[in-house]
């Protein structure tokens, strides 16, 4: 183990350090982003760094771990690996961060209970090249203070020690805070739902608007009975089942799932039942470890207890009809992904959806990405798509997203072929490459000619082998173009399967996090809409990109929102505003910029309701919602989001112009 003085750390630009009576040391960063240099990193042989950390503010704080390496730094600046993760307000914890993290195999990793979510990014660096690496603060609104202490490096897994308090009242609400909108007892909770119950009924609130939400004021076709897509005058739409223009607007899960999570930090709620309890121990859901984690997973619902305090027993169908109703009352007609499948096609709206599970194969080229070319892949996408056949004849059904999010493609101009050749194992990806080479280039030594190697043959290839495609040109060129072939029947072989499992119902994309690298498009021709997450203030030239790279079809925005600090919640999401107006004047801005591109189809919030103070099952604790964990609707947000509704097809039409950004953006608080 080595210990790691505080005192002697050298800081960057914007921090300072004031050492304590007891060791520790205050540490004050600037709001661009401060923090200090660990060089202990580039020579130890140790696994985990580790050490005590209280964020002395009143909200939470993110801060990264930034491993810069020879030559790239010098040129860019920018670190080739970053580990970023979130802390609580307050609070003392121990934050571990294991160094083997640095290969880029997992994306989130696992944190100590009581810390929040940790997000890999980048490339992977071995120890030996990188030439500094930074513990710093992400920008804030404000300088920032943290205290922190005992920082070692270790071989030894930590035990997390936290503290005895109470900072979760039994609504599932912060105890720490007090904001305009908070549920202050039972009564007052029960109040104000019946009160959104009592108002929740009718239909659309705009008379050109169809049963399904499309728009009257343009009939595109006869319709078919199902959604569908028509491109007129340049301009893509979607078609509702009676064949009227339609714009898909509305939240990702709307639902009430468990997930808060719970396990190690139970003694900071002032109420939890007991697993036996017949009113509440049902909304308990416990997990063991998985894969590589440590822990067991507990979550509970407060969202479903709340509901049960103001409904009684019937609270399930009560919570539908409200919500049923909130949403139309203020104009969203579509439900997003991850919505409880049990309301789909129950709940008289439009969905999208997920193929419920991608297929997999056993032995994966790198993170998430199978091995396509194997006879596995394609009878798992067969059998993957079997999902579809329940819902095919349903009328109130978009289309489904293949998959949300590949981790694999988190990594920016990942060359796949590339993770072929450096995984050990002998896949079947592997023995199509080494074909491809075969016939390219006939003999080993034209090959070597070509790519300025001395490989002994083709086989020589099954021995991993690291950035071949930065050998050379000619390297670069084939392992970029047999990528792109693994690309093509990573979207191609489930495509067919799905199509066969189901012919009524569009094909929505992948939801790409972003699009890191161009030939991530490979294949858009067998989607009928391209999607992607874009979180963002105005979504337009995320947009543009997509169509500049050729991809013809209409565009869906999977993910997108705006959070503020002055509601429950200390973390705002990846895109933060001031307020709670200006949450909602932020969607309409956003919402009303996809509809004036010629592409743009629709965009759905993320998410329906808040996150846990404590965290979710990953650790995020944001204020995203249209509602509160107490399914309390934000007043200020949902009337600006009726505003947009109301005048959202005019735009898309161009008989109206979008209009001007009103929200002031501040740097987020997000993991």
């Amino acid at each position: 183990m080595q210990k790691i003085q505080l005192k002697n750390l050298q800081l960057t630009k914007g921090a300072s350090f004031q050492e304590q009576e007891d060791g520790s040391g205050i540490f004050r960063l600037s709001k661009e982003g401060a923090g200090f240099l660990l060089p202990q990193l580039l020579t130890c042989e140790e696994r985990y760094l580790t050490f005590r950390i209280e964020v002395l503010e009143e909200h939470s704080l993110a801060m990264n771990l930034l491993a810069y390496v020879h030559g790239e730094m010098e040129a860019e600046h920018n670190p080739a690996f970053t580990v970023r993760f979130g802390l609580l307000p307050k609070v003392e914890t121990t934050v571990c961060i294991d160094l083997n993290w640095m290969d880029a195999k997992e994306l989130f990793p696992e944190a100590l209970p009581g810390n929040l979510k940790i997000v890999c990014h980048g490339r992977r660096v071995d120890r030996e090249e990188i030439s500094e690496v930074v513990l710093s603060s992400m920008a804030a609104f404000h300088d920032v203070t943290c205290r922190i202490s005992d920082m070692v490096l270790t071989d030894t897994y930590p035990e997390q020690i936290l503290p005895d308090r109470k900072t979760v009242d039994r609504f599932g609400q912060s105890k720490e805070k007090e904001w305009t909108g908070k549920v202050n007892n039972d009564a007052d909770l029960k109040n104000r739902l019946e009160g959104q119950l009592a108002e929740s009924h009718g239909g659309y609130p705009f008379g050109d608007w169809s049963a399904y939400g499309g728009w009257k004021g343009k009939k595109l076709q006869e319709g078919t009975g199902y959604f569908s897509r028509c491109k007129e005058d340049g301009r893509w739409w979607l078609v509702d089942p009676e064949g009227y223009a339609f714009f898909s607007m509305g939240p990702d899960c709307v639902g009430l799932g468990g997930d808060c999570r719970i396990d190690g930090v139970e003694k900071w709620l002032d109420w939890l039942p007991e697993r036996d309890d017949p009113g509440y121990g049902e909304m308990l859901v416990e997990a063991g470890p998985r894969g590589n984690r440590r822990r067991s997973m507990r979550q509970f619902s407060f969202f479903r207890a709340n509901l049960r305090r103001a409904f009684g027993e019937d609270w399930y169908e009560k919570w539908e009809r409200m919500m049923c109703g909130q949403l139309k009352k203020y104009g969203m007609n579509t439900l997003g992904n991850w919505s409880d499948r049990e309301i789909l096609g129950k709940m008289d709206i439009p969905y999208v959806t997920s193929l419920p599970e991608f297929p997999a194969t056993k032995q994966t080229i790198f993170r998430d990405f199978p091995d396509v070319f194997s006879q596995e892949y394609t009878e798992e996408a067969a059998r993957c798509a079997q999902a579809l056949t329940g819902r095919r004849e349903d009328p109130l059904m978009i289309g489904y997203f293949l998959r949300n999010e590949p981790m694999w493609a988190f990594v920016d101009n990942l060359v796949l072929a590339d993770e072929v050749l450096y995984n050990p194992a002998d896949t079947v990806c592997k023995e199509r490459l080494i074909e491809f080479l075969q016939e390219r280039y006939g003999e080993i030594g034209k090959l070597n000619s070509a790519w300025g190697c001395a490989l002994e043959s083709f086989e020589s290839l099954r021995e991993p082998k690291r950035d071949v495609s930065k050998w050379g040109e000619a390297a670069r060129d084939d392992m970029r173009e047999f990528s792109r072939q693994m690309l093509r029947a990573y979207v191609e072989i489930p495509v067919r399967a799905c199509r066969q499992a189901d012919p009524n119902h569009m094909i929505l994309g992948m939801r790409w996090a972003w699009i890191s690298d161009p030939d991530l498009v490979t294949g858009w021709e067998n989607f009928d809409v391209f999607s992607i997450n874009c979180y963002a203030v105005d979504s337009t030239d995320k947009i543009q990109h997509v169509a500049d790279l050729g991809v013809d079809l209409p565009v869906m925005i999977g993910e997108f929102h705006f959070g503020a600090l002055d509601a429950g919640l200390p973390a705002t999401g990846l895109e933060a505003v001031k307020s709670q107006h200006d949450r909602g004047a932020a969607y309409r801005y956003y919402c009303e910029s996809v509809a004036a591109h010629p592409y743009g189809v629709g965009c759905h919030y993320f998410q329906c309701y808040d996150q846990f103070v404590l965290g979710r099952f990953d650790g995020e604790n944001y204020n995203i919602g249209l509602f509160d964990i107490c399914s309390c609707a934000y007043p200020e947000m949902l009337e600006q989001i009726r505003t947009c509704s109301s005048r959202i097809y005019e735009i898309a039409a161009g008989r109206a112009q979008r209009g001007e950004k009103e929200a002031e953006s501040i740097p987020m608080i997000a993991y």
